[in-house]
Order: structure tokens, then sequence, then C-alpha cells
């Protein structure tokens, strides 16, 4: 097998015979959804690789092709009427550079925009006689000029615009300085390039030649602010048909890794670890409001099966490095207006994110103004893919959000941490902490270093949860590893919850590590009865001795002792399982007890 990581050609992946997952069936489906539509996902999920097989589809100038590149995929059985009959035109915004002045960055749009131009007067020079005038200052008097054309034939246009937000995305990315919103601004409003660029397609729709667009992007914002200027895409990419168009199911994922088992002389049990490896790190995105199948993240999926393909073993590292700059849009959302807050709310499962529905009109003036209370926050970080649908409220039928998987739940988790810990040499110290526990088991001296610099924030109102959540987010940012460790927060057991478990990746088990359960417990002082100074003056065992601490040892104790038969059960007594309780005293004191 071949995997086609970081290839969006379709018909490269066809003719080179690579992994390919077919979604042809899906065609007839977009075609009766609309003339115009905009389809949004995050970015790495496989949208180039869709608009290329479209493209090839309906591409008039490549008919004698049709039976080489789509003989064997589902949509062979019963092609429509319109395949192979279109000019196809794509333009993809991903490559247009946001830096520099807005005067710049409206040039490199026009280069873009007048080079699709011209591949497509070279594309169908057989089937044209009329001179396209591209205006090199002009993109869309250069496509006006291709409506002209477009008309003195009888065939009609099919234009493809891939991540057309992505420059737009990267200018706000840069920040919230007056510059930046300048340069946005001035692609967007009045007469900007984008703003009049879209103008001229829809104009191009009213009997110009244009009967079909398909755009991609990852949010909104920017159809939003240009929405006076293009206001007739319809929004599919909350329909349940389309649930699955980018992405891959499970059993795709697992018909890969049995072929590649096959070939490595995997055992069914380890291609099980892997599947639920797989599972754990790249699974849990949901793209409908209706329940539908989790999908999984192409790319990465493709990273972890190529690497395992090539080298018969897991990737060490598991997140795929093309696919890091998703931490920017958490760094960027925590510097919005009450935006820590909700970088920090979502690692609480106890108290899922919800909202009313997601935002699928708001602009950038809106982000930047948005409070806790509105919903733009928590829409862009679904639309980033960093937040995923998780069902509904059934009381009142608020939508529930949640963190994806594991690969998403690092980025939140770094990012935590480095608001808690910004200072070079607290981090090193952290670090060293965090390897000393892995191999040792020793788990005071990360609660004494925790008393000393979490807790010193964690007293502020920005981070303020309520109980144990502190305390269990507190130990998550900082032994958070994908590494060697399957970390899970609130792991399901029996019907029931653990707060936090570790358990070593099966790849990883051949090295003197030790899995880990904890259960975290919070009591005031109000229930201890003294001042936080109170509590700082006591001895480890004089805290442990209190009534209130007492109580919560013992109904930890219980939970421990239940969730480590449960765990070692699963794992065939495989772990190496350390199990904790960590009881907090406000924000003054941490006090651990192994079981």
């Amino acid at each position: 097998m071949k995997f086609p990581y970081g290839i969006c050609d379709f018909e490269k992946i066809i003719s080179n015979n690579y992994f390919y997952v077919d979604r042809t069936h899906k065609i007839p489906l977009l075609e009766d959804a609309g003339d115009y539509l905009l389809f949004l996902r995050p970015r790495r999920f496989g949208k180039s690789l869709l608009l290329s097989m479209l493209e090839n589809y309906y591409d008039v100038a490549k008919a004698d092709e049709f039976d080489q590149l789509f003989g064997h995929l589902a949509i062979a059985q019963n092609p429509t009427p319109k395949h192979n009959q279109y000019f196809v035109m794509n333009w993809d915004f991903s490559g247009i550079d946001s830096s520099g002045t807005p005067e710049e960055i409206q040039q490199r749009m026009h280069d873009h925009v007048n080079g699709s131009i011209e591949q497509f007067i070279a594309h169908y020079e057989s089937f044209l006689d009329y001179d396209i005038f591209v205006d090199p200052n002009n993109a869309a008097r250069s496509l006006q000029s291709v409506f002209a054309a477009v008309k003195r034939t009888p065939y009609k246009l099919y234009l493809l615009i891939d991540e057309y937000d992505n420059f737009a995305n990267e200018v706000m990315m840069a920040g919230l300085s007056a510059t930046s919103q300048e340069r946005y601004e001035a692609l967007i409003y009045e007469e900007g390039a984008l703003k009049a660029l879209f103008k001229t397609v829809k104009y191009g729709t009213k009997g110009l030649g244009i009967d079909r667009i398909l755009i991609t992007g990852v949010s909104p914002v920017v159809m939003s602010d240009i929405s006076s200027g293009f206001n007739i895409a319809e929004n599919i990419y909350l329909q349940p048909d389309f649930n699955d168009l980018c992405g891959f199911w499970e059993a795709e994922i697992l018909a890969a890794l049995q072929k590649i088992a096959k070939k490595c002389g995997f055992t069914k049990a380890q291609v099980k670890e892997m599947m639920a490896m797989m599972r754990a790190f790249y699974n849990g995105y949901s793209f409908s409001y209706h329940e539908k199948p989790l999908i999984y993240n192409s790319t990465n999926s493709l990273y972890f099966l190529k690497h395992l393909q090539k080298n018969c073993q897991v990737p060490r590292q598991i997140l795929d490095d093309n696919l890091a700059m998703d931490r920017n849009k958490i760094v960027y959302i925590s510097q919005l207006p009450h935006g820590k807050q909700v970088i920090t709310n979502a690692l609480n499962e106890q108290e899922p994110l919800t909202l009313d529905q997601l935002a699928s009109r708001f602009g950038v003036d809106e982000i930047v103004k948005a409070t806790k209370d509105t919903p733009f926050m928590l829409s862009l970080l679904y639309y980033f893919g960093v937040l995923t649908l998780s069902g509904e409220i059934s009381l009142n039928g608020e939508l529930i959000l949640k963190i994806p998987n594991l690969v998403i739940r690092k980025l939140y988790a770094e990012r935590i941490k480095e608001l808690l810990l910004p200072e070079f040499t607290l981090k090193e110290e952290a670090q060293r902490l965090v390897k000393q526990f892995y191999q040792t088991g020793k788990l005071q001296p990360l609660c004494q270093f925790i008393e000393r610099t979490y807790f010193k924030v964690f007293d502020n109102r920005d981070y303020r949860w309520t109980n144990e959540l502190t305390i269990k987010t507190a130990f998550l940012t900082l032994l958070f590893n994908d590494i060697f460790y399957l970390m899970d927060s609130e792991t399901a057991l029996d019907r029931t919850y653990a707060d936090l478990t570790m358990i070593i990746r099966p790849d990883m088990r051949q090295y003197q590590l030790l899995d880990f359960l904890m259960e975290f417990k919070y009591v005031s002082l109000k229930q201890v009865g003294l001042t936080g100074e109170e509590v700082k003056q006591k001895t480890d065992a004089q805290l442990k001795a209190l009534d209130a601490v007492k109580a919560q040892l013992a109904e930890s104790k219980e939970q421990v002792n239940r969730y480590r038969k449960t765990l070692l059960a699963y794992y065939d007594n495989k772990l190496r399982l350390q199990s904790y309780t960590v009881v907090a005293i406000g924000y003054e004191r941490l006090l651990s007890w192994e079981w």
C-alpha cells in the first residue's frame, strides 16, 4: 500500500495507485444541494483533494480519462449527466502570502487569480476562440474577460475556490493590532480587492457563464464580512449527508491497518492496540447536529499509517508537525477578551461547553469584541477543529462542544501551561520533576511545585473553576505526554469515571515507566475552619488528621480501588499501575496518598 500523505492531486493518487477513500458517491448529493455551495472544515482535513476529485470529474477536457480515473469508484456505477461537461477553474488562496502592506497583499491576490486564468487559457486552448485579456492589476477585470470567452462556447464554468479565507485568517492570526486589522479591512471592506473579486464572481452567475461554485474554507468569518458583495452561497457544512465528505471512518482505518499487519506480521492483538491508539489520538470529530459516526482526521491518520507501513512500528511523535500550527488558533483565542477562560474551561468535562447554535454569520469586529457570554469564540474553536460537536443537553437542547481527541487536548494543555508557567526556569524545573515522577512514582515533589507556582495563579479569578477540577487541570497540564502515554481525563471505567489515567503506550512499554491512576479531591478553607496562612503552617500529618480531609480520603480510597480493579482487568494485568489520591486544601496545600 502507498499512502498519499501531503498529496492532494486526485489524478496522481489514482494513476499511481495510492490509498484512496472513495467519496464519489457524494457527487449526486452535492449537485442536489445547490449551485453555489460553501463547505467548511478544519485545515488539513482533505478539502483540497475533494476539490481535485471534482475538478477531474467535471472537466470537459478530461472526458476521455473518465473510465481510467473513476471506473473503479462508486460514481462509475451511475455517473451524473454533468460529468465532464464544464470548464473548471480552480483558485487556491492558501498560497497567498499575508505579510506586508495591504497593497502588497492585494497585488498577490491579483497575481494568484491571474495565474489561474492563464492556466485556464492554456488548458482549454482548443475549446476557446476568444482571446482572454489578463489585467495584471485587476483580477476582477480579467475574470470578466473569461466570461466573454466562455459565453462563445457551448460549455459553462464550474468555479472551485479552496481555502477562500486563508490569507485573511492569517492576517487575523498575526494579532489584534491596529495594523493587522487595517490589512484585513483593506481586503474585505468597501471596495477591497477580495470583496470586489467576489462581486465579480456573483456577477458571473447572472447568465454570464458561471453555473456552479464550490467554496471551501475553515470559518465563515470572511463570508460574513463580504456578504453584501456575495450573498448567494448556501452553507452545507453542517448537513448530515456531508458529515463524512472529508475525513475517514473507523472501518476504513481498520482495513488499512489489517493490510499493513500482513506485511509487518502484526498479531490481531497488536492491530487492536494500534486501532485503540488511533481512536484516542485522531478520532472524535462530528460535523453535524445530528448523531453520525465520528470522523478521523485524514492527515494525521495518513501520517500514522505511512510511518507504520514503512517502519512496521508506531511513530514516536504522534502529532504531525504539519498540524502543529493549530496551536496558533488556540493561542489566538486565548488572547481575545475572556479567551483564557474559554480555553481553560474546555478541559472541564464535568461542565461541558454549550451554546444554542453555532454562529454562522459573524465578522472580525464581532470576534474582537466578543465576551464570554457569546458563542463567537466557541464557534471559532469549532471551525478551527479544536472543538467538535458532542450531542445535545436533553433538558434544553443546547449543543455540547468537546475537545475531539488527545492530539487536540495536548494543544490545550500546552497553552494553559504556557500561561501558567511563563518563566523558563520554572518550565525546566517542572520538566525535571515530571520525568522523575514517570520513573519513580514520587508525587509529593510535584505537589510542592504546584503549591509554589500554579496556586498563585489559580487564586486569580481568570483561572478559577470549582473544587477538584482546578487541581486536576494543574496535574493534567504538567503531566501531559503523548510520546509515552495514552492520557485521559474522566476515563470511563465500568460506568463511572476516573479523574485522570496515564497508560503507557503499547509501543513504549519496553521502557521502565509506570502507569498512573489519580483521583482528585478539594476541601475548602471553610470546611476545615482555618485561614490560608494557618493551613500553610501545619504539617502534612496535622492536615491529614482533619475530619474534612479524612472524609474525602475515605471516599476516594473506595473509588480508586474500584477503578484500579477495572483497569487491571481491562489490560490483562499488564500495567505497572500506581494509584494516588490528591487532596487540595484551598489553594494553599496539596496532600497525596499512594494506594
